[in-house]
């Protein structure tokens, strides 16, 4: 029996999303056709865009969707930066965190590479979080030259929850907008788009129980940006590309789900992370563990443990049933050491040696009774490999 704690990578389609998107896909029509079947896929759409609207605190105008949040923080990100300084061509700055998530982190370095843009990645401190003052100066240092900060809300290596609010007032404060990837906490932590200040944010199906290859971006009707990819214009013509209706209306369904339960699956989710928190203190005495402490989203625990290499971890579990994650950026099936951890101001070899385990709404006590039992041997069998 496999046991799944890797909820920050995808969560498991629930089964009122699924039951949601065959009903849907039942339906024909382009949403953008005038004929009776595309006004009926039209509807779909709208209503989906509405429950989005209602359920993150934005107006229905404000929901870009998208085929997930990599394309929904390209946009932002690229879009804003090209908006803003071809209105005002000094505005040649982004500043981020050097722990973002590649789906943010990337396009920054690719408008500093291609672009001619100057991106700062500011630096952030053990717990992987952004030290405002240091954003404070920063902007100050670079008045009148910053289009653009962008900044995760969750992080999806180490689980540390960024002062989004203070980020938002420091930019303000010198003008700037602030685009957040917030798809690791949507369904875990509240959010109020309208109240958050944000420009732009960025949020995913899959992560809350929905199909994968659906997103969205929130985006104030007065935010500056450009498309980033031509066609049809389908969406606010900033997006193009037939929008999926059906994907669109089980990502609706699975949100409202998650919202509906999110307190107590927050506190049942911290309980469950709790556990495996101990089991992995007690049996590795120098891990370095977050997820219980403060300012941590609720459903990922992630721990450096030193001797033991993370692919050898990973493998040790993988063979006990467990579905775990080496916590380390990970493309095309290749770990890397993980370049969150190297930011948090620890060396190649520890992040190299990290796990992570996330849970989600369909983690069971069973699944963390079977990870307790699992850790120990699994531990010592990638410490012993990493001796070799």
């Amino acid at each position: 029996m496999r046991h799944y704690l890797d909820h920050a990578a995808t969560s498991p389609l629930r089964p009122a999303a699924r039951e949601a998107w065959l009903e849907a896909s039942e339906r024909i029509g382009n949403p953008s056709s005038l004929h009776t079947s595309g006004r009926s896929a039209r509807g779909l759409v709208e209503d989906a865009r509405e429950r989005l609207a209602a359920a993150l605190g934005a107006h229905p105008t404000e929901v870009i969707l998208t085929s997930g949040g990599t394309e929904a923080d390209n946009l932002a990100i690229l879009g804003a930066f090209y908006k803003r300084r071809a209105a005002d061509p000094a505005l040649t700055g982004v500043m981020t965190t050097a722990v973002e998530h590649h789906a943010a982190l990337d396009p920054a370095r690719w408008l500093a590479r291609e672009q001619d843009a100057e991106a700062l990645e500011l630096p952030v401190d053990a717990d992987a979080r952004l030290d405002v003052d240091a954003l404070s100066a920063a902007l100050v240092e670079h008045e009148g030259r910053t289009a653009l900060v962008s900044v995760q809300w969750v992080n999806n290596e180490v689980g540390s929850v960024q002062p989004l609010a203070e980020v938002v007032e420091a930019a303000a404060a010198r003008g700037v907008p602030v685009h957040a990837d917030a798809v690791q906490g949507i369904g875990h932590l509240p959010f109020d788009f309208a109240g958050s200040g944000l420009a732009t944010a960025a949020v995913s199906a899959h992560k809350v129980g929905g199909p994968v290859g659906i997103g969205a971006l929130l985006a104030r009707r007065d935010a500056a940006l450009a498309p980033v990819s031509h066609g049809g214009g389908q969406e606010r013509r900033l997006r193009s590309g037939t929008v999926d209706a059906a994907g669109a209306w089980a990502f609706a369904v699975a949100l409202d789900e998650a919202l509906a339960a999110r307190e107590a699956e927050a506190a049942r989710m911290s309980g469950l992370v709790d556990r495996l928190t101990d089991a992995i203190r007690a049996f590795a005495h120098e891990a370095i563990v977050h997820g219980d402490g403060p300012g941590q989203a609720p459903h990922i625990l992630h721990a450096i443990i030193p001797g033991a290499p993370g692919e050898s971890l990973l493998t040790a579990l993988d063979l006990a049933g467990i579905d775990a994650s080496p916590g380390a950026a990970c493309t095309a099936g290749v770990i890397e050491p993980s370049h969150v951890v190297e930011a948090m101001g620890y060396g190649p070899a520890l992040a190299s040696q990290t796990l992570r385990l996330s849970v989600g709404w369909s983690t069971t006590d069973a699944d963390i009774d079977a990870a307790v039992a699992a850790l120990p041997a699994a531990i010592e069998r990638a410490m012993a490999a990493g001796r070799t």
